[in-house]
């Protein structure tokens, strides 16, 4: 089982657990959000709030595809609504994350989520993850 899953399946992790896994360059990639995001502290922050965000749910298929590449499946509710999301984790040498990228669906379940976590990030992310410019 990956670690981040573990992390995740044994209740509400803290920033600090969730960073303990990543490596200092990791870098997410989101629906979410409207660029890849960088760096440890910020990753953990947005991991950590992510497992509380969400509804409730469970991994449901885990494969590693390599040595350091774990793909992930997920499936519960956001607000009582069916989401689903799956991923791919990859690992350096020492086995912490230094790509995470996610895929979510159906639309307007992702919707609720990304409110939510707006919600809850705005203030600690940067202002251009969230939307596009406006000209």
């Amino acid at each position: 089982m990956h670690p981040l899953r573990k992390l995740r399946e044994s209740g509400n992790a803290t920033p600090a657990q969730v960073s303990a896994l990543l490596a200092e360059n990791i870098v997410f990639k989101s629906p979410i959000l409207v660029r890849p995001i960088e760096g440890r502290e910020v990753i953990a922050a947005i991991f950590a709030q992510s497992s509380s965000t969400r509804g409730s749910g469970a991994y449901t298929a885990e494969f590693k595809l390599d040595g350091r590449t774990t793909f992930l499946r997920w499936e519960g509710t956001m607000d009582g609504h069916k989401i689903e999301s799956l991923e791919v984790i990859v690992d350096n040498e020492q086995g912490l994350i230094v790509e995470r990228t996610i895929a979510l669906r159906p639309y307007p379940a992702v919707k609720l989520f990304r409110d939510a976590m707006y919600a809850s990030l705005k203030d600690k992310l940067p202002p251009d993850v969230w939307d596009y410019a406006t000209p």
